[in-house]
């Protein structure tokens, strides 16, 4: 499935993903392939993203540049404040306010 972060400022994260834990309002939750449509309020908290194949381009906040990367299985963490997320046809939409990294 694929997954697009987003911020009002810029793309933190975008490609295929095997799993996607996010902070929701009413605790944390899981998204894998084939999940059922959602939209959900997202709260402050740690995001979790596993990579699946292909490439993924990430925010690299040491570069400070988008990095492209393929690595299979890859774990990715950053922290996000308040935000949305919509999936709908195996495709993760996340907006968020907020963004830092681990």
């Amino acid at each position: 499935m694929k997954i697009t972060v987003l911020t009002p400022e810029k793309e933190i994260f975008r490609g295929n993903v095997t799993s996607t834990k996010l902070p929701g309002v009413d605790g944390k939750f899981q998204i894998l392939n084939q999940h059922g449509p959602l939209v959900a309020a997202l709260a402050s908290g740690s995001v979790q993203i596993v990579t699946g194949e292909g490439d993924f381009s990430y925010w690299n906040a040491k570069e400070n540049a988008i990095q492209v990367a393929n690595e299979v299985g890859k774990q990715i963490q950053f922290n996000i404040s308040t935000g949305f997320v919509e999936v709908l046809n195996n495709e993760i939409s996340l907006l968020v306010q907020g963004y830092s990294s681990l």
